[in-house]
């Protein structure tokens, strides 16, 4: 069935992403009437995340942010499919980065370095312009795809642009791999997600909200005192994106448990605030809520 659903639908994704970019938006606001208007995609997530998240906005503030919110995710589907034939001098008039030379004196000291990001803006373009940037390569560690066969295309678009792709459960072991090796490198985390029931080890607030939060990327770290960057992107304009550095602790393994994890989400949620409609709404991350052990 897996392969059926490939065949079927791969061929239509590689033709379309043969497009001019500005066709593919005229194709996502035509996706976003349907997906909106008829099928009603995760609506009623969204309303109530923004709702829970933005309490002092009218009911007509959230609607309009609702809207745009489904119109970005969208664009960011139509994005990712002409990542498929897009070549590295059309990704790099599309990503920037402000600040590039932060990173220097990290690399001349030999020392590999995490970058946490969240699912904001265009989290699935954001590492392509790492290889043209820096001088760090970078791994990513991502979740694969049921389905075996758009899980290889995605990958192998992916690591078109030099960056590697690593499934979560082997990323440690490659980073302590390469430790050994001495071989420096960037490490890149989407640490904006729910956790696993069984491995909560941590709660703290998120737009106001007592939620578990990931902790995993502060815990390498603070083990092998990695530098943490938070990588932070905005959009400029559709299909345009500049990303920044900002420091969040130069040695980790000296802060007080988890106060990166609480910079990390603060920065997050400042983004967010200053431009909801980025931010990927659809996800159900405030499920955890009133959930904590003890409380009632």
């Amino acid at each position: 069935m897996q392969f059926i659903a490939f065949i079927l639908l791969y061929p239509i994704l590689w033709i379309i992403s043969m497009l001019p970019m500005r066709v593919l938006f005229i194709i996502s606001d035509i996706l976003y009437l349907i997906l909106y208007y008829v099928i009603g995609y995760r609506k009623k997530i969204v309303r109530s995340n923004l709702k829970l998240c933005f309490p002092e906005k009218s009911d007509q503030e959230l609607l309009d942010l609702e809207k745009k919110s489904f119109q970005h995710f969208i664009d960011v589907f139509m994005e990712l499919i002409k990542s498929f034939t897009m070549t590295e001098k059309e990704i790099s008039k599309r990503l920037s980065i402000t600040n590039p030379e932060l990173l220097d004196t990290y690399y001349e000291q030999h020392k590999s370095v995490i970058f946490l990001s969240g699912h904001y803006a265009n989290w699935e373009w954001v590492s392509f312009i790492v290889e043209r940037s820096l001088n760090y390569h970078m791994s990513v560690v991502y979740k694969k795809l049921s389905n075996n066969y758009f899980d290889k295309v995605i990958k192998k678009t992916r690591i078109k642009f030099g960056v590697k792709f690593v499934p979560s459960k082997e990323f440690y072991p490659e980073i302590l791999t390469n430790l050994k090796n001495n071989k420096i490198q960037a490490y890149g985390f989407l640490a904006d997600q729910n956790p696993r029931w069984e491995k909560i080890k941590y709660w703290g607030n998120f737009m106001g909200v007592e939620v578990p939060i990931i902790v995993g990327p502060e815990t390498i770290a603070r083990k092998l005192d990695l530098p943490v960057f938070y990588f932070q992107t905005e959009r400029v304009k559709r299909g345009v994106y500049q990303s920044t550095f900002i420091l969040l602790e130069k040695e980790p393994k000296q802060a007080p448990l988890y106060q990166l994890t609480n910079k990390y989400m603060q920065e997050l949620e400042k983004q967010i605030r200053k431009a909801p409609e980025f931010y990927f709404w659809t996800h159900r991350r405030f499920r955890h809520m009133g959930k904590k052990p003890g409380t009632s």
